[in-house]
């Protein structure tokens, strides 16, 4: 009815969305798609095969859609966690002279080690 799209993923049990148009459907394919990875992938779960072969009711149609866990993260997931470490005092005292914010310093290292932009 109207001008809304619904949006199955049937290679994702339980992961339906629509939207209000085309471009909108398409957008939140991309993130129910996304949230339903991400759930699975901290979960450790199995994710499903791609079908090769992918049939739809009469006045549907087949559309791919492409997702990025890792963009969908930086984009979503941007809680601070606290985290515990050490590091020699002689460091510590002469990082807090020069001001250093340490949460970024370990972010940007972090970063800089797993190659994320």
């Amino acid at each position: 009815e109207g001008t809304d799209y619904n949006v199955v993923v049937p290679d994702l049990p339980g992961c339906v969305t629509f939207g209000k148009n085309l471009p909108d459907a398409i957008q939140m394919a991309r993130d129910a798609m996304s949230m339903w990875l991400c759930d699975a992938e901290n979960n450790m779960e199995a994710i499903p095969s791609a079908s090769a072969n992918v049939m739809c009711n009469e006045g549907g149609f087949v559309n791919l859609v492409d997702c990025d866990t890792d963009i969908y993260r930086r984009e979503n997931d941007n809680r601070a966690v606290k985290k515990t470490l050490s590091i020699p005092s002689w460091l510590n005292a002469k990082a807090e002279r020069a001001g250093v914010n340490f949460s970024q310093v370990l972010q940007d290292g972090l970063k800089q080690k797993l190659n994320i932009q």
